[in-house]
């Protein structure tokens, strides 16, 4: 989507849109969240504050995408949906990062605001905006707060989110409704390969603290892949290890260790430190094979259409190792998806 159209919604949802918010909204899509940041404790306080003072709304949305690499993530909502505020805070404080060629793109952006403008598309006209527009820029590009009518009529509140987390909103409510149990929630994220199981994996443990195990630790080591073994759906797995290694400790909230098994040198590796917590993930193929039970409180499909599988596998591998994928790993993947429904029994698929 063009940040003209990102501008022309903003518009729509928000008609008493001023051009000194149309100047905010250009900085924060083009510099997204690092100049807000001047430290995690400060973060901190500053969210607390808001959120104790702003009220919950579920019907609102949790989030606006004010460009293609920037969102604003709702209070109201997050609040109204009963999401923990500390979540909210470690996406913040993740996305306080530089965006790529940021100055370039806030001038562009402004170009957009020119042609909008004058295109009646905007609640306020061209001398306006242009009037604004010139005595901003002889201060120099910098941040700039909403206008006072937007405040009294929008109530702005929201935090600054890169969109590489967007795919991860949906797990996160997901993960909070559900129900434990045991002691600790489970969530298995099963999916097709390169469908970014451990981007995801990556982005949960990083935004809640989670305890993650990954599936790629249960490689099925040589003397078991018999043909037999392979033959049967899923069996390409080590799924016995994992039972007796993990199964046991999964929904119980103390630290555990298991033994990782290391492709690189087709062997037994290292102990892999599961920390104490009332929340575990399990990712990776075959994390949802029948032969494991239903351990998890929540299953979540990683899907990915098999034109981009293809293009993001050629992209992470090289040659050989992407022409296994294909010829080898994937069908088997499609074998064991079909064989026991893995997608159509998930309870949420992203």
């Amino acid at each position: 989507m063009t940040f003209k159209n990102q501008l022309r919604t903003q518009a729509a949802l928000h008609p008493t849109m001023q051009p000194q918010d149309v100047l905010k909204m250009c900085y924060q899509a083009a510099f997204g969240a690092e100049h807000l940041l001047v430290s995690e404790q400060a973060a901190r306080d500053f969210l607390t504050h808001e959120w104790e003072n702003t009220p919950g709304d579920s019907d609102e949305a949790l989030y606006e995408r004010i460009s293609n690499e920037v969102c604003r993530l709702n209070i109201r909502a997050w609040k109204g949906q009963n999401l923990p505020m500390e979540w909210m805070l470690q996406l913040f404080l993740l996305s306080c990062k530089p965006l790529h060629n940021a100055q370039n793109r806030f001038f562009a952006f402004l170009g957009s605001v020119d042609a909008l403008c004058a295109a009646d598309g905007l609640p306020f006209g061209t001398e306006e905006w242009k009037a604004a527009k010139e005595n901003y820029l002889r201060e120099g590009v910098r941040p700039v707060h909403h206008s006072d009518s937007y405040r009294t009529a929008e109530k702005p509140a929201y935090r600054v989110m890169d969109t590489s987390f967007l795919r991860l909103l949906p797990l996160l409510l997901a993960a909070h409704t559900a129900k434990a149990k045991g002691g600790a929630k489970v969530i298995a994220i099963d999916g097709r390969a390169a469908g970014g199981k451990s981007t995801l994996a990556r982005q949960f443990q990083q935004v809640t603290g989670a305890g993650v195990i990954h599936m790629d630790d249960f490689f099925l080591p040589a003397d078991m892949r018999t043909e037999e073994r392979l033959a049967t759906p899923g069996g390409n797995v080590h799924y016995e290890r994992f039972a007796q290694e993990v199964l046991p400790h999964l929904s119980a909230v103390d630290a555990f260790s298991y033994t990782r098994f290391d492709c690189s040198v087709m062997a037994m590796g290292s102990k892999v430190q599961v920390p104490a917590g009332d929340l575990r993930l399990v990712e990776g193929s075959y994390c949802c094979h029948p032969a494991l039970g239903d351990y998890m409180d929540l299953r979540v499909f990683s899907d990915v259409t098999p034109r981009e599988q293809l293009r993001r596998v050629q992209a992470r591998d090289n040659a050989w190792l992407s022409q296994m994928y294909v010829e080898k790993w994937i069908p088997l993947e499609e074998k064991y998806f079909k064989a026991y429904a893995i997608r159509d029994r998930a309870d949420l698929t992203v």
